[in-house]
């Protein structure tokens, strides 16, 4: 078994990024919710008010997708802590890990049969299921990493992660847009070259995940007895919940965390259905989506390189403070605005400067802050239970905006949530590692 700083372990962890990533990008980011829209947005799928049905009830075509999205959210979150708690308790990370992203991969491909008005139920449940999926792989993942780097590593490590999978994903994306907007086996059809995309994210993702299995070490204990399995992964999530609330520093950490992925990730999921409602091409978003990857290697990079000298806390709160930049931008453009396809331009390379800075520090710091332990799985539970419930509240809380006043507003309100962090992480203290 490959010991923890091994390079070729570290690799095969880092390339699970590379797999999962292009859920991100092409189901959460860009080709999904532009399909989604333009397809809700068809003549007869819609009412006179422009509503659409489900479930008996009609519905903000927008707000429906975000509370889909919230729906799944919440799921991860209540689940979560009582798998990793389990996971901790019979060394079974993996297993976790794999079913999950079975899941996910399966769903994404089944997003396939979402085609019209008669199949929205798809396109719904298959969202979720597959939100669910990603998340819930994304718990064991992230819980590995103080297993396969050290702490002076893991800044480097979390930032290689996701330099991967932007790589991964802007090639994937490439290959989709080629089957979206050229003629292909002598058929140009942008509906079918957007359903084979989502066929293709989930091969790509169940795929190259298998590499990432390969070298992951498999720590698993024992064999429990079934009267006591989920029992005794309850009492191990509250222990560390417990221990997790004696550590100041971690707990102002969650808090922080919590507020920033409020704005990080809705503004991640809402990017495509904002640049839809300003009016932009579908060329000019993918457009802006692909600069906001290769800028994305870029801020990962260097701000990983950055928090080396000036310390995670310092770094992190300066690309809060551009997040806030971003939301103040966001505000003012609206459909009118001259050159609006040059602003969001430019909004997208901001977003793509420190949308994975943000997120691999948080991973990093989070792990550099955690004691010495083996129940990583269920202290990375409460990381990604934290950021759930962010994501359930972002999705609501801009749902609800969007429906009573502009998307506009929405953005503004999540600048909010940002100012937030940032102050919450100006109480944090230094520590060996976290500076």
């Amino acid at each position: 078994m490959l010991k923890i700083g091994d390079k070729k372990l570290i690799n095969a962890w880092a390339f699970y990024d590379w797999a999962n990533s292009v859920y991100s990008l092409v189901i959460s980011t860009a080709v999904f919710p532009i399909y989604y829209a333009g397809l809700t947005a068809s003549e007869g799928f819609a009412n006179a008010d422009g509503k659409i049905e489900f479930l008996g009830m009609l519905w903000n075509s927008t707000s429906l997708y975000n509370y889909a999205l919230a729906f799944s959210f919440l799921v991860v979150a209540l689940m979560s802590p009582m798998l990793s708690g389990i996971a901790d308790y019979a060394g079974n990370k993996k297993k976790f890990l794999k079913g999950f992203c079975l899941l996910g991969s399966i769903s994404v491909m089944c997003l396939y049969f979402f085609t019209g008005k008669e199949t929205l139920w798809v396109g719904i449940v298959f969202t979720i299921l597959a939100s669910i999926g990603f998340w819930g792989s994304i718990v064991f993942y992230n819980a590995y990493l103080p297993e396969v780097a050290h702490p002076e590593q893991q800044d480097k490590v979390s930032a290689k992660g996701f330099m991967l999978g932007y790589s991964g994903s802007i090639l994937l994306l490439l290959i989709c847009l080629i089957l979206i907007e050229t003629e292909v086996f002598g058929l140009y059809d942008k509906q079918f070259g957007s359903q084979i995309s989502f066929v293709l994210v989930g091969l790509w993702w169940l795929g190259f995940a298998q590499i990432t299995y390969k070298k992951l070490p498999n720590t698993e204990k024992i064999t429990l007895p079934k009267d006591n399995y989920f029992l005794k992964g309850i009492k191990e999530f509250k222990k560390v919940a417990r221990e997790l609330f004696e550590y100041s520093e971690l707990k102002n950490f969650l808090i922080a965390f919590f507020l920033l992925s409020i704005g990080v990730q809705t503004i991640i999921l809402m990017a495509g259905i904002f640049g839809t409602i300003l009016g932009l091409e579908t060329a000019n978003l993918i457009g802006t989506i692909l600069l906001v990857q290769f800028v994305g290697i870029l801020g990962a990079f260097l701000f990983s390189r950055l928090s080396n000298k000036i310390g995670n806390i310092k770094t992190l709160k300066i690309t809060i403070a551009i997040w806030g930049l971003v939301c103040f931008i966001g505000f003012n453009l609206t459909k009118d605005t001259p050159n609006i396809d040059i602003y969001f331009y430019v909004l997208g390379g901001l977003i793509g400067l420190v949308m994975g800075a943000i997120q691999s520090l948080a991973r990093s710091t989070y792990s550099k802050l955690l004691p010495q332990t083996e129940d990583t799985a269920s202290y990375f539970s409460f990381f990604d239970v934290t950021e759930k419930i962010a994501l359930v509240v972002g999705m609501v809380t801009f749902g609800l905006l969007t429906s009573f006043f502009t998307i506009q507003t929405s953005v503004l309100a999540l600048g909010v949530f940002f100012l937030g962090a940032f102050i919450t992480l100006s109480t944090i203290k230094k520590t060996k590692y976290v500076q």
